[in-house]
């Protein structure tokens, strides 16, 4: 029989401000289930320092097996100090791994912005609403605006699930054919390794 390949959505709510909106959003029926018809195994949140009694209330009314889950396996943590780099980079595809690439769904800070797109994998910008001035929207906005991620709405989560698999598709053509920058065949990852200076 054969195994289905892990597949993660990773979700990061921040650590500076609240936003239990986001995480009451990723737990829904509507999210879930799109996660479960675009074949997604693993669902992992960074769920910030107020956000454990929302994550852990929903663990208690729907453990695992439960159908509301659509077959995911849902983990959750507060805060890791010394960043998150390793559950991004768990939504990269890795076949010694048997992982298929997932996505990032985040809040709309730019370091995690950054810190995401640089891993090349589908990413959703979620801007905090609660937020006094508008920085996050303006922020999320732009990046959309130049197809490098998709900005998610809190009422339509579950649509950004369909927008995030049909940019994995976009985003291995970019740079256009056309454009003379045909060196870049790993996308945009490779585009912003090179501008940048990555090395990994």
């Amino acid at each position: 029989m054969d195994r289905t390949p892990r597949k993660v959505c990773f979700v990061t709510i921040g650590a500076t401000a609240p936003f239990d909106t986001l995480l009451s959003n990723v737990l829904d029926q509507p999210f879930l289930e799109a996660l479960g018809k675009n074949e997604y195994t693993t669902l992992l949140i960074q769920y910030g320092k107020e956000g454990r009694v929302v994550f852990d209330d929903y663990i208690a009314k729907f453990p695992s097996g439960k159908p509301e889950r659509y077959g995911l396996d849902i983990q959750g943590f507060d805060f890791k100090k010394d960043g998150l780099l390793p559950e991004m980079r768990s939504t990269k595809s890795d076949y010694k791994l048997d992982t298929v690439e997932g996505m990032i769904l985040s809040h709309a800070g730019s370091g995690s912005i950054m810190e995401a797109l640089r891993l090349g994998v589908p990413l959703v910008v979620v801007p905090n609403p609660d937020l006094q001035d508008n920085h996050q929207e303006e922020l999320a906005r732009e990046i959309e605006k130049n197809g490098w991620a998709v900005t998610g709405k809190l009422d339509s989560l579950a649509d950004s699930v369909h927008k995030a698999e049909v940019l994995r598709t976009a985003s291995r053509q970019w740079p256009p054919v056309n454009s003379g920058e045909s060196k870049y065949q790993s996308g945009l990852a490779g585009v912003m390794a090179d501008e940048m200076g990555f090395v990994d």
